[in-house]
């Protein structure tokens, strides 16, 4: 390893970022899911070339459908090996919120010295699940209220209350997809807006990136 790779690895600190997919029966059609998965992959792709002196992005998917489980482990973007995902069952969002909750406090796996967590949110339907008060639990947490929070509606059946809930401000946007595609270009926006904060003086405070196609379509 040369002596600048090491003083890299030493001296970078985490950025963890969190996605919490639905997975849940309805994502199987319309090549919803495939899209979600190409999404993420690139995503992921693009996160193991960023390598910054300040920010070392951490990447972890945790799906609900059927059940709520940590499907890619928190770990080095650099170092993620990525499995397709598959649609079943209903919508458990509210052991998703738990289960980010208690993945963003754990001072094992996010050390104290990491910056702010990004958790982005994916969602095509309605929770079948208690969780009102999963989510406020996650947004009451230390880390999870102070985390950057991104999330997008696929079609109409999403809960976009819920989403605007999750991201805590009446001033914040929640993303929608009509078509597969866009769910691929709302993930080229949370990857443009991480990779922003890991180049910044500061991740903590960074802006998220602007649309990287100049508009949004509604």
């Amino acid at each position: 390893m040369s002596k600048l790779k090491e003083f890299t690895t030493q001296a970078a600190r985490p950025l963890p970022v969190v996605v919490l997919a639905d997975v849940s029966g309805s994502m199987g059609v319309d090549g919803k899911i495939q899209a979600l998965n190409l999404a993420v992959r690139e995503m992921i792709d693009a996160f193991k070339d960023e390598d910054d002196l300040r920010a070392e992005i951490h990447v972890s998917v945790i799906t609900f459908g059927g059940k709520a489980n940590v499907h890619l482990p928190l770990g080095r973007a650099a170092a993620a090996s990525w499995t397709d995902l598959g649609a079943n069952g209903g919508t458990p969002m509210g052991a998703a919120f738990e289960l980010a909750r208690a993945l963003v406090e754990d001072r094992n796996t996010v050390p104290s010295r990491a910056y702010r967590p990004t958790l982005v949110l994916v969602s095509d339907g309605q929770p079948t699940d208690e969780w009102k008060q999963q989510l406020d639990a996650l947004l009451k947490s230390e880390r999870g209220g102070k985390a950057f929070r991104m999330a997008l509606a696929i079609g109409a059946d999403a809960d976009h209350a819920v989403l605007q809930e999750f991201l805590a401000d009446a001033e914040a946007r929640v993303y929608r997809a009509d078509e597969a595609r866009q769910i691929r270009k709302f993930f080229q926006l949370v990857t443009m807006s991480v990779s922003a904060r890991s180049r910044s003086a500061n991740p903590n405070v960074a802006a998220p990136a602007a649309d990287p196609n100049g508009g949004w379509d509604l």
